[in-house]
């Protein structure tokens, strides 16, 4: 059985749906095919412990999509809505805590109690990303240009990196390296000296990595995960989405099908078809073929290049660039339902910029580091870290009345895990994480009615998340803009003439971005309008019959 499409999309993640709606939207009769039996990819909602709660099982926050995207797919008339998030609240186990509302007097007073030093310090912290952000946030929706390519098309499009860059002068050109190169503790350590305040600012400098505050690189990732926008224009703006993550998901494939794609679960590609150097479509498990001259796969670059395809269809260099590509990752998700809130020493009583905030187990960076480096020398942390939500405060719709789901992000475990698993140790790792908050919060661990965990064996093989990392691979220097994830191929083609990649392991990936999967619309427009001009000059010209005789 063949079905003839225009373009068929490979994983029904959010950029897939993303990619899917744009394609769909220009006229391009357009099919998803998503292995699992539901959308959403790593930004799903599940119910694990029956129809009472509602989890979102991985990805759990809204901060990198763009407002542009939710305006021009219409996701609110899909029923897509978000919560702004609290600030961070990071309770110590001594009764003291640390909150880092948005207000900057606010902040001072709090930052104060640890170290007034520090307290001055938060201007000029805060001045150092204003001058940055505004140049290097819009290279986060930029396609990357071929760097060091001769070709003329690619030396345009080079020069308009150029002239992007011409804001950094020569101070802040060197601070832009440094941001790229830096671990996020020596750049912290630039700023601070409280204990509480780099621990709680380095968590987002190693979120969802394989790397410690100490390694190189992390500064990046903290900057990162604070250039979001939730269309009010606050840069480093988080939220809640209404109905979890998978409501996210579910409006992207909504607005899909109203521009006429189709959306197809529990349908697992299991090849991508080529002739003569490109793309002719997709085989199905069961064998059903979807024809299409465009593909755009979304998977992991591992899967879809070394698993979909036949790896002599492809360059040896470009081969070996995706088997060296680096995906590991120590990340443990923890999802529970409570009885009640959890009530904190520091801070008794219910209070929305607690609860509805984010909770950080991260004492100091030193404890970070040392979390990471247990797991370095093969053992899950000892203390780990922990990054805790609780979105049903907002979102009535997660849990019953009076009762609560929590979403814990903890790092870290053995990257080894993704292969290896021990459920033993990591139910022992789990139950240390909440041994931890129920030291800030005590008969915190009484009120757990159930308790999800998914280490990073149960993200590689139910969610494909290859290594278990979250972002499809590393965010580290050496992995980042025309790196990512092959040299020459950033720009989201392929040495396939036809296919597309589209997912969190390129550029604008790392997070619930949306963007390679609204740029890649952008490459597969131009070089199908590219392909009708050459075949139009191509035509042999036909003599009209006034000229004969």
């Amino acid at each position: 059985m063949r079905n003839e499409y225009d373009a068929v999309v490979v994983g029904g993640g959010h950029n897939g749906l993303v990619a899917a709606a744009y394609l769909a939207r220009a006229g391009l009769r357009t099919v998803v095919c998503e292995a699992r039996p539901v959308v959403g990819g790593a930004a799903v909602t599940e119910q694990p412990f029956g129809p009472d709660f509602k989890l979102t099982s991985l990805s759990y926050v809204v901060s990198l999509l763009p407002p542009a995207i939710v305006r021009e797919l219409q996701l609110p008339r899909h029923g897509y809505h978000v919560y702004p998030q609290g600030p961070y609240f990071a309770p110590h186990p001594d009764g003291r805590f640390l909150q880092l509302p948005a207000d900057p007097t606010r902040r001072r007073e709090q930052v104060a109690r640890f170290s007034p030093q520090d307290a001055a310090a938060l201007d000029r912290w805060d001045a150092w990303f204003a001058e940055l952000v505004p140049v290097l946030a819009p290279l986060l929706e930029e396609i990357p240009p071929r760097l060091g390519s001769r070709h003329p098309a690619d030396l345009v499009a080079q020069a308009r990196l150029l002239r992007h860059l011409r804001g950094l002068d020569t101070r802040r050109a060197v601070e832009a390296t440094r941001l790229f190169t830096m671990s996020i503790a020596d750049l912290l350590e630039d700023f601070f000296t409280s204990d509480a305040v780099m621990g709680a600012l380095s968590v987002s400098g190693v979120i969802g990595t394989w790397a410690g505050p100490r390694s190189a690189g992390t500064a990046y990732v903290l900057a990162h995960h604070h250039i979001g926008d939730l269309g009010d224009g606050k840069v480093g703006a988080w939220g809640f989405p209404r109905g979890g993550m998978g409501a996210v998901s579910q409006a992207m494939a909504a607005a899909a099908r109203s521009f006429g794609a189709e959306v197809r679960t529990a349908a697992p590609v299991e090849r991508i078809t080529t002739r003569a150097g490109a793309a002719t479509g997709v085989v199905l498990a069961g064998g059903e073929e979807l024809s299409a001259d465009v593909v755009v796969t979304t998977a992991h670059p591992q899967i879809s290049f070394l698993r979909l395809l036949d790896r002599a269809e492809l360059p040896a260099d470009f081969v070996a660039d995706i088997e060296r590509w680096r995906s590991r990752s120590g990340t443990v998700k923890i999802n529970l339902a409570l009885d009640r809130l959890p009530e904190f020493t520091a801070r008794p009583g219910f209070d929305p910029e607690v609860h509805g905030g984010t909770i950080v187990l991260a004492e100091s960076m030193n404890g970070i580091e040392q979390a990471y480096q247990d797991a370095v020398g093969g053992r899950a942390s000892a203390k780990p870290f922990a990054d805790i939500c609780i979105p049903s405060v907002f979102d009535d719709s997660l849990a019953p009345a009076g009762k609560h789901v929590m979403s814990l992000f903890t790092q870290w475990v053995p990257h080894e895990w993704a292969s290896r698993p021990d459920r033993g140790e990591l139910d022992a790792y789990a139950d240390r994480v909440l041994a931890r908050v129920e030291q800030v919060a005590p008969g915190f661990t009484d009120s757990v009615l159930h308790r999800q965990v998914i280490g990073p064996y149960e993200m590689e093989h139910e969610y494909h998340l290859i290594g278990g990392n979250i972002f499809h691979g590393e965010l580290s220097a050496a992995q980042v803009f025309h790196a990512r994830p092959a040299a020459g191929y950033a720009d989201l083609r392929t040495p396939v003439r036809g296919l597309y990649q589209a997912g969190s392991a390129t550029h604008g990936g790392g997070g619930v971005t949306g963007i390679p999967g609204r740029n890649v619309v952008r490459q597969v427009l131009h070089d199908r309008q590219r392909d009708q001009r050459r075949r139009r000059l191509r035509a042999p010209l036909t003599r009209s019959p006034a000229s004969d005789g």
